[in-house]
């Protein structure tokens, strides 16, 4: 995300934990603070922390979400363990106000049980509050006595999971490029779209419309959003034009930009975010016609379209503090209207602070027929497939387990329904959304294990510590689960003292990168879903961050070149994996692009245009400059830089193609060159 939803996103955690902030100040007035964590100190690390996100320089050593909220955990004591992030495995015997009936209920797999009414879903927030509230009592102290200057730094580190994982380019559209998509069949919203004859791109406030039918490029029309509103990804579909956006705002109905919203008077006055979705016909590109709008609660998350519909996903935030009557602090909206309670499933812990909220609408009728559920408990990584969506929620509770875990709720969807089919708990976390796959009914996962604690703010500690306290060593497992979400197959203590980098299921195979010093590369047999079988394992310097199919028998690998030590980064690495033998893996070709230390496919899977057709791999890399890259492959010769580009600034960018012509899209900047030897053809400003 960019640097305005990024503050967006600190602005409204800050926001939620203000009542306890007080309570925090409270409590340790008489306690002093060590150096490295006052005010000032803190304050430096966020801005630190800002400047390194604007520039895109993030790095899958240790990626955050928000390294912003994390900071403030450590500050005022929150375990991020409790409120949401990562919980832990109950099996009814949480000791805060649990129905032991009801626990045992949900941590059945199959099961998930809906909201009996509102005051249901109250009890959960006046949990989670007072769970807050307890703990902040108990551990100020102990922030007090915490002197490890590193805490700030290593929670910044290790706070969240990373939304992206990689995905794989669709089936060729008569001659142009699409998104790289995470599951084929399945559409997804990027910043810059073509149906052939026009580009649409996603410029800052600003939807351009310009026709690539002539000879030259035509700028044909501009949407200009309203500057509350912060778009985030289009979709084209035959004559439809899908922008997604989310609008920032007060209770009473004031909506505010963010520079307003930073110097307000009324900073503290509920604060509320709604995600929409507008809907335009653009059968005369040059005249875009504004037909409808599709709301709902929450900051934007991501979208897929799939046989006319759109899915819309976004994440809601509830007010702790709020007041059983105050429901709009704390129940989602559709349209303007409470979810009903039906529609809200209840987690596997009686307590929750966050919703993913899931629409259904369709693309030619989005005023008709609709149908919403609304996800409690916390938010995370999402998976679709091409008949569920699947929610997995990091979940973490030092006083009941050892290990993180992961709670998976699974929703069916088809022509617009969307059903609740089931629920279950794993060990281990997820890397990223390709970490999990749907195929032939089954479900199969690899998630990094991690130990746990029960002192002051888990998440500055490093798995190092964790584990020696605990005895316990960080591994990975794989689970295979059926269509109930029962687990059919399992394989544990894989890779010890690592952690998984990047995952692809291809077929009845898995592979999956893990890195400490070197980069193995597992492949797992999974002919037979019950008796899943590591048959391969490749170690070589570095690893890779982002895998995807190329051809038959490749696996195409993007990632880190690093020395045999594992301790000096050489520079961004291509690899060509032969995976012709499962059990035999290869890395047949290997390309380093020296002082390039980061790329966006790192943590956006759609900033990559690969083609096996056309035999083109194209990325943007990131070191003293932002620069995008076209290779091509021959199994003889290996990679060959066909194109470089550098690029002013640092932002996002994309590379498409349309019968013979490449378009190069940064910023407000449109270039075109020949598909066959990249010479430059147009340009254009917009």
């Amino acid at each position: 995300m960019d640097r305005e939803v990024d503050e967006r996103k600190d602005k409204q955690t800050e926001q939620q934990e203000g009542s306890v902030i007080e309570r925090i100040a409270e409590n340790a007035e008489n306690i002093e603070v060590p150096e490295s964590l006052r005010p000032e100190a803190v304050e430096r690390r966020l801005e630190k922390s800002r400047r390194e996100r604007l520039h895109r320089r993030r790095k899958k050593w240790r990626t955050v979400c928000s390294a912003a909220a994390a900071c403030v955990c450590v500050l005022i004591g929150i375990a991020s363990a409790q409120n949401g992030w990562f919980t832990g495995k109950n099996r009814g015997k949480l000791s805060i106000g649990i129905d032991t009936e009801y626990a045992a209920a949900q941590s059945s797999p199959g099961k998930i049980v809906s909201a009996k009414d509102y005051d249901e879903v109250y009890a959960y927030i006046k949990e989670e509050r007072k769970a807050q509230e307890e703990q902040l009592n108990e551990r100020a102290e102990s922030v007090s006595k915490s002197t490890n200057e590193s805490a700030v730094e290593s929670a910044s580190d290790l706070a969240g999971q990373p939304y992206a994982g990689q995905g794989e380019q669709p089936a060729a559209n008569s001659g142009y490029s699409d998104t790289n998509v995470r599951e084929a069949a399945v559409g997804e919203g990027d910043i810059v779209k073509t149906d052939g004859k026009n580009l649409y791109i996603l410029e800052g406030q600003n939807v351009q419309i310009v026709s690539i039918e002539g000879e030259k490029m035509v700028q044909t029309a501009s949407i200009r959003m309203d500057k509350e509103k912060t778009a985030y990804e289009l979709y084209v579909e035959g004559n439809s034009l899908l922008i997604a956006y989310s609008v920032s705002g007060y209770a009473d109905g004031a909506v505010l930009s963010d520079e307003a919203y930073v110097n307000s008077d009324t900073y503290n006055t509920e604060y509320r975010e709604y995600t929409a979705i507008d809907i335009y016909d653009v059968s005369i590109p040059s005249a875009p016609k504004l037909l409808d709008t599709f709301s709902q609660s929450g900051s934007f998350y991501t979208m897929r379209v799939s046989d006319g519909y759109v899915y819309l996903l976004s994440n809601f935030y509830a007010d702790i503090a709020a007041g059983r009557e105050e429901i709009e602090a704390y129940i989602p909206k559709i349209r303007g209207e409470n979810i009903e309670s039906s529609k809200i499933l209840l987690p596997q812990y009686k307590r929750g602070t966050q919703y993913t909220v899931l629409s259904a609408f369709a693309i030619a009728e989005p005023s008709g027929k609709t149908d919403s559920i609304a996800v409690f408990g916390s938010v995370g990584t999402c998976y679709v497939s091409r008949e569920n969506i699947y929610i997995c929620e990091g979940y973490y509770n030092a006083q009941e387990e050892t290990v993180t875990q992961t709670c998976i709720r699974k929703i069916g969807y088809q022509d617009g329904v969307l059903e609740a089919k089931g629920q279950t708990k794993i060990d281990g976390t997820l890397n990223d959304s390709f970490s999990i796959d749907e195929y032939e009914g089954n479900l199969r996962l690899v998630t990094t294990v991690s130990p746990v604690g029960n002192s002051v703010a888990p998440l500055a500690r490093s798995g190092e510590t964790a584990a020696a306290e605990s005895g316990f060593k960080e591994s990975n497992s794989l689970y295979v689960l059926d269509e109930n979400l029962e687990i059919i197959g399992e394989i544990h203590d894989l890779a010890r003292e690592e952690q998984i980098y990047s995952a692809r299921f291809i077929g009845k195979t898995g592979y999956f990168v893990t890195y400490r010093q070197t980069d193995p590369l597992f492949s797992v047999d999974l002919s037979d879903p019950s008796k899943p079988q590591i048959i391969g394992e490749l170690k070589i310097p570095g690893f890779s961050e982002y895998l995807h199919p190329f051809g038959e028998g490749k696996l195409l690998g993007i990632g880190m070149d690093v020395d045999e030590t594992g301790t000096v980064t050489n520079g961004v690495k291509l690899s060509m994996f032969d995976i012709s033998d499962a059990a035999d893996v290869k890395e047949v070709q290997k390309y380093v692009l020296e002082d390039m230390y980061s790329t966006d496919v790192a943590y956006n899977y759609k900033a990559a245009l690969i083609s096996e057709e056309l035999n083109l791999i194209g990325f943007t890399a990131y070191g003293q400059r932002q620069t995008f890259y076209m290779f091509s492959y021959d199994n003889e010769k290996g990679f060959t830089m066909r194109f470089s580009r550098e690029l002013l600034g640092y932002g996002e960018a994309r590379g498409i193609y349309s019968d013979s012509r490449f378009y190069l899209v940064a910023g407000n900047t449109v270039e075109v060159y020949t598909l066959d030897t990249f010479d430059k053809i147009d340009d254009i400003v917009l």
